[in-house]
């Protein structure tokens, strides 16, 4: 058994996941959990359903201890055992007999109980790699079994968003390009942009970018794409932002299977801190796939009656299908647009029963100029408010809180007056030499 940290975080609710409480999908692995009480084995069942734990093959005992020794007397270990430990059994000599029947390699999880007498000092000698205080949660399990692996092997893995767009012509492909654009520029998070619409991706363009090669070159790829092959595939925008563009051909058709893009997207989350997703608007096992195994979801809607219907099957979905995830957000798009009639954001928002984390107001001009210069909103006017509005989403969508100091209406007179200040200072100081 090896051994590894101990989380140095308390106990704490994990009801409520945040933005910072991220939490990196485990790989493929075997876990078999031996609980003493059933409110255990059904936590640990219900991180089975858990997306982060679907590719982990888990399985649920009752009998703790006694019966993971008996159980593995004749059958070999997997790669991840969880074990559930009253305060009065005898933990330590529990843990020596399973020594005599325990595989190298395999990790150990221990649930305990606040009274447990056993030091942690002793508990790491055996072998143990993480320790939980029970009673645990769903997310406790997911966390813990998820931990073992992304803290253990050292590898950065990324962070998947998600942009989608409740109907389509409402501008997710633009929203998705230039949050990415903020998260590669003002969070300097190295970035990569994957345009999932085939067919018809317009990312090479609003990048002002024409690669020869593409997510087409992955996803058609005879053999499994690695990181070198997905890194010769990348087109580079910025130093912090690259793009997998879409070949935006028709000259195919583009059937995939559910579990088309996994590679691609596990490959780019070994090397990138941050994947965007620009998924089309289409309805198939791959999308939802997507969807549902990305870590932060936005979705782009525009303030009519049939955005609001799709935003509301959406957010309904995702909720109920990810139910230990952060819940989904969405932004308006497109608000204001002249002799059109538009359903109020506080109406919108009353339907969804959530509120819109942004409203971008609908700008022709801007938008337009950028779309056919090939430039981000942010180069075209870094200070425009449409650009701020880019960069709190994606503040938002990463769980970066934003550090420069907010200058409120009267910064302009204040930083005068001290200028003013400090030259009358420095005139009376000329005066007295």
């Amino acid at each position: 058994m090896m051994r590894a940290r101990k989380d140095s975080e308390d106990h704490a609710d994990t009801a409520s996941p945040s933005a910072n409480d991220y939490i990196s999908a485990a790989p493929r692995v075997g876990v078999q959990a031996f609980c003493e009480t059933e409110e255990t084995a059904a936590a640990v069942r219900a991180a089975g359903e858990d997306r982060r734990l679907s590719k982990t093959r888990l399985s649920v005992h009752m009998g703790g201890v006694v019966a993971a020794v008996k159980a593995y007397s004749t059958a070999p270990t997997p790669n991840v055992i969880m074990l559930e430990t009253h305060g009065s059994d005898d933990v330590l000599a529990g843990l020596d007999q399973l020594a005599t029947v325990c595989d190298p390699g395999t990790r150990v999880v221990l649930i305990g109980r606040p009274n447990d007498t056993a030091p942690y000092r002793e508990l790491v000698r055996r072998g143990v790699n993480d320790y939980v205080v029970g009673p645990v949660t769903t997310l406790d399990v997911v966390r813990s079994i998820c931990s073992l692996f992304s803290a253990s092997e050292a590898v950065a893995v990324g962070r998947i968003i998600a942009v989608v767009g409740a109907k389509g012509g409402v501008g997710a492909s633009t929203v998705a390009h230039n949050v990415a654009w903020a998260i590669a520029r003002d969070l300097a998070l190295d970035s990569v942009v994957i345009d999932l619409d085939l067919a018809f991706g317009t990312a090479s363009l609003d990048y002002n970018k024409d690669p020869m090669q593409g997510v087409a070159n992955a996803v058609f790829s005879p053999e499994r794409p690695d990181t070198a092959f997905i890194e010769r595939l990348l087109a580079k925008c910025t130093d912090h932002l690259s793009l997998l563009a879409a070949p935006a051909t028709l000259d195919r058709v583009y059937d995939f299977g559910e579990e088309a893009f996994d590679t691609i997207f596990d490959t780019l989350r070994m090397t990138t801190p941050c994947i965007v997703l620009d998924i089309p608007h289409q309805w198939s096992g791959w999308t939802r796939r997507a969807l549902l195994g990305a870590d932060d979801i936005l979705i782009v809607a525009e303030p009519d009656l049939a955005n609001m219907r799709n935003t509301k099957n959406l957010l309904q979905l995702l909720k109920a299908s990810r139910p230990n995830d952060r819940t989904p957000l969405y932004c308006l798009n497109q608000v204001g647009m002249p002799k059109r009639p538009e359903i109020s954001a506080r109406a919108f928002a009353k339907t969804v029963e959530t509120q819109p984390i942004a409203s971008i107001p609908f700008n022709p001009r801007m938008f337009g100029t950028a779309n056919n210069n090939g430039q981000m909103i942010a180069e075209i006017s870094a200070r425009h408010r449409i650009a701020g509005t880019f960069l709190r989403i994606a503040e938002r969508m990463t769980g970066h809180a934003e550090t420069r100091p907010r200058r409120s209406l009267l910064s302009p007179i204040i930083e005068k007056l001290r200028v003013s200040g400090r030259s009358r200072t420095k005139l009376s100081e000329i005066r007295k030499v």
